[in-house]
């Protein structure tokens, strides 16, 4: 890269170092508080911590391929270095800068956050994308923050990344599955694509083991380190750490208790409150809300989940109004991946929703589980960005000592077949011996590449099959979701089964209303969309009468019906990006008409994994492995009569396993459509 300048040495007084000694495995970092938003841009730029340490990154990546960055929350590495990197001469060769986050939120801010830095239109020198969504110009990006998804289906179209000059991995401390292979994936292209460099950022990452993981010197005979490490200072005040003298019954009545009393006791500051999931924040709010205050100060309360469209997310960003103290009801969201200005308290529940997978029962299950302690180190510092705050925990200092100290990685908790196919499509045959950073464990593995066996994916030697394993891959969707699809085309009902799809992806279609008269209607209401075929069908009757509705009405209909608007333009926008994925592969988008049999019959074809069957001991159990689940209470069947046999979607444990967005089918269903994975066996 000749037209690039190099770096020299900065001067010893003061100049780099490999500092491994202030390495703090609890802060996090990711959107910054902007305390000096009064002043111009530049002078903005200049006040981060980030800034004194710009000439020490551009030397690090000159002399070493890749760069571990360990930056405390507020430095500004997320926004600035990228920038750095398009001063310093990265991209005058026509190639991009690509910067990878975990979540689409975090991709969507920073992008807008830098473009507006950079005085340009977002989509033009700076862009994003993300799953369904690209906001970037091919002749004209120069800044790319995308889902780590993307990165990995761009890997398909150019292995070794060839277009990119620096990639970096932000938020690395999260562990995500896409994280862990995407290391593994690097790994393997620094080797061959010396010319490419890579930045790893985080908080609270193991440093050392990420510099040893990406240093290459073996692989090269080399006695010159492939990989650095620097650390950066950054902004935290102190926090006040409060516990709990006995444990509560109700957190969520617990935590609501005390925003109130944090509201009518204590100095002006907004308030971030921990809880585990959308039914829990949304039910926190509507307590909150309803609430008596007789203070001077109003509390305004706003939810921050994930499954929240971009526009309501953004929301917790914007200044708090006058005479108001908001309060941030949010999942763990909050905890890593963005930071909310103006946050002085914290209350923590001390629980978290996280995916777990049992390789024996083939259940990927959301299970409620205790933190750990380096989670609640890093929601506690979360009161710390604008001045002293403080931190509320809703147990006891023995309780915490008893957290076990780090959050599992993804890698070694849920099930693996989406991760596996990504490896398969990228040309990676034997998956047992990819270099992971933390190896998942065999069984996951093995269950996973038997999943990925029965729908088709892969043939008996672990290879994609053609053309369905291919499709598959490229789908930005899961393996069970892609089968479905593809499946849709065969039996002609592609329109149906893709705003099924897309009405799964959010959470939820109907409008939450729990007390009053306004609930006994609302019953009512759904009632007319309800049928005894199950969730699925429900939910496609409810798209079917929206776009039934002309455009200028939608919302009104919505209010009159308590179905969800924002919701269910969310599932408009995409259904018209999977129309768009289907053409792309030239395939067609076809009608059945309200077929409900077809429809289920396709739905069983992809979801066939996940049947279960009335025992006769009243519960339902999986037919592979009898373990017994129950319907979700949200579900329509749980009202109606109990089906014989049903499909269900996802499952989420809470004193038991209970199944969501169900099915029902017909038995010789699974028999026709996969006598690969079950067979009928005559009880003697």
């Amino acid at each position: 890269m000749t037209s690039r300048p190099r770096f020299l040495k900065p001067e010893d007084d003061g100049g780099w170092h490999e500092d491994k000694s202030d390495v703090d495995t609890h802060n996090n970092t990711s959107f910054v508080y902007n305390s000096n938003l009064a002043l111009v841009l530049e002078q903005q730029r200049i006040r981060l911590p980030i800034h004194k340490y710009k000439e020490h990154i551009l030397y690090l990546l000159e002399n070493y391929q890749t760069v571990v960055l360990v930056g405390e929350t507020g430095c500004g590495k997320s926004t600035q270095i990228p920038q750095y990197l398009l001063e310093g001469g990265w991209c005058d060769d026509g190639k991009i800068i690509g910067i990878t986050e975990p979540r689409r939120v975090a991709a969507t801010m920073l992008a807008t956050r830098v473009a507006e830095e950079k005085g340009s239109q977002l989509g033009d020198v700076v862009g994003y994308a993300i799953r369904f969504d690209d906001c970037t110009d091919k002749e004209r990006t120069k800044i790319k923050y995308m889902t780590e998804g993307l990165l990995m289906r761009e890997m398909m179209a150019d292995p070794l990344l060839r277009s990119y000059s620096v990639i970096m991995l932000d938020e690395v401390h999260e562990r995500t599955v896409n994280t862990d292979v995407l290391m593994g994936l690097l790994k393997k292209i620094l080797k061959k694509q010396k010319n490419l460099k890579l930045i790893v950022t985080s908080a609270t990452v193991d440093a050392e083991h990420l510099q040893e993981f990406f240093n290459l010197r073996n692989e090269n005979n080399s006695s010159k380190n492939t990989s650095a490490i620097l650390s950066v200072e950054g902004r935290l005040y102190p926090v006040n750490i409060y516990y709990l003298k006995e444990p509560v019954a109700d957190f969520i009545r617990a935590s609501v208790d005390t925003v109130l009393k944090i509201h009518r006791s204590e100095p002006a500051g907004d308030i971030l409150c921990f809880l585990t999931g959308q039914e829990e924040v949304d039910h926190a709010v509507s307590l909150v809300e309803s609430s008596e205050d007789d203070t001077q100060l109003k509390l305004f309360a706003l939810p921050m989940y994930g499954s929240l469209t971009n526009t309501e997310q953004i929301k917790v960003f914007r200044p708090t109004p006058k005479g108001m103290r908001k309060v941030v009801i949010a999942t763990n969201i909050a905890e890593t991946s963005v930071t909310i200005p103006g946050i002085v308290y914290v209350i923590d529940c001390g629980y978290v929703k996280m995916k777990w997978f049992d390789s024996e029962s083939l259940l990927e299950s959301l299970i409620m589980v205790p933190i750990s302690q380096a989670a609640a180190q890093q929601r506690a510092g979360r009161a710390g960005r604008l001045r002293s705050g403080s931190a509320y925990r809703l147990y006891t200092e023995e309780s915490f000592e008893k957290l076990s100290a780090e959050t599992p990685c993804e890698m070694q908790r849920i099930e693996l077949s989406c991760a596996v196919l990504q490896l398969k499509a990228l040309g990676i045959d034997n998956i047992v011996r990819f270099n992971f950073p933390t190896p998942p464990p065999a069984k996951s593995l093995l269950s996973s590449m038997e999943l990925l066996h029965a729908l088709g994916a892969i043939d008996e030697s672990a290879q994609l099959t053609e053309p369905d394993g291919i499709r598959m891959a490229e789908f930005p969707l899961s393996p069970l979701h892609a089968k479905t699809l593809l499946a849709s085309c065969e039996m002609g009902c592609t329109s149906e089964i893709a705003s099924i799809l897309a009405l799964l992806q959010v959470e939820n279609i109907f409008t939450n209303v729990t007390s009053g008269a306004a609930s006994i209607k609302a019953r009512i209401k759904r009632r007319n969309f309800e049928v005894e075929e199950g969730d699925l069908i429900t939910a496609l009757n409810v798209q079917t009468a929206f776009l039934k509705v002309p455009e200028q009405n939608r919302k009104k209909w919505c209010y009159n019906n308590f179905v969800n608007y924002k919701s269910m333009k969310r599932v408009q926008q995409l259904l018209s990006q999977i129309q768009g994925l289907l053409k792309a592969f030239n395939m067609d988008f076809t009608s059945c008409n309200g077929k409900t049999e077809t429809v289920c019959k396709c739905i069983a074809a992809g979801f066939f994994p996940n049947a279960a069957y009335l025992h006769s001991s009243g519960v339902y159990k999986t037919l592979r492995g009898n373990y017994e689940l129950s319907i979700h209470p949200s579900s329509v069947l749980y009202v109606l009569q109990q089906p014989q046999w049903l499909i269900y979607s996802d499952t989420v444990c809470t004193q038991k396993l209970l199944m969501r967005d169900l099915t029902v089918v017909n038995p010789d269903w699974l028999l026709e459509l996969a006598p690969h994975f079950y067979h009928k066996t005559v009880e003697k």
